[in-house]
């Protein structure tokens, strides 16, 4: 499912015209990303929790150059299921 798709069924299911569904996925996505860039976890009852989460320094390796790199620490988004959600997907 991609983005348009996943508007088109929120404005089935909200019975809702696309163009509204289209701006409360964005407002939802603009949301949650705000809130994990500022360091904050988003937790959804039953859905799952959104938090960001380090990745330590390490080795890489470049293939054009043949080389190992040294890859820095970075942040990066993470996503835990809740119960109702892996239940439902069984």
């Amino acid at each position: 499912m991609n983005k348009a798709e996943l508007i088109g069924g929120v404005a089935e299911k909200a019975e809702v015209s696309k163009k509204d569904a289209e701006k409360v996925v964005n407002a939802l996505f603009s949301t949650v990303s705000d809130a994990l860039k500022s360091g904050e976890k988003v937790q959804i009852i039953g859905f799952g929790t959104f938090y960001t989460r380090m990745l330590k320094e390490r080795q890489g390796y470049n293939p054009v150059k043949g080389e190992s790199v040294k890859l820095p620490e970075v942040k990066i988004p993470a996503f835990k299921a809740g119960k109702t959600l892996k239940e439902g997907v069984r």
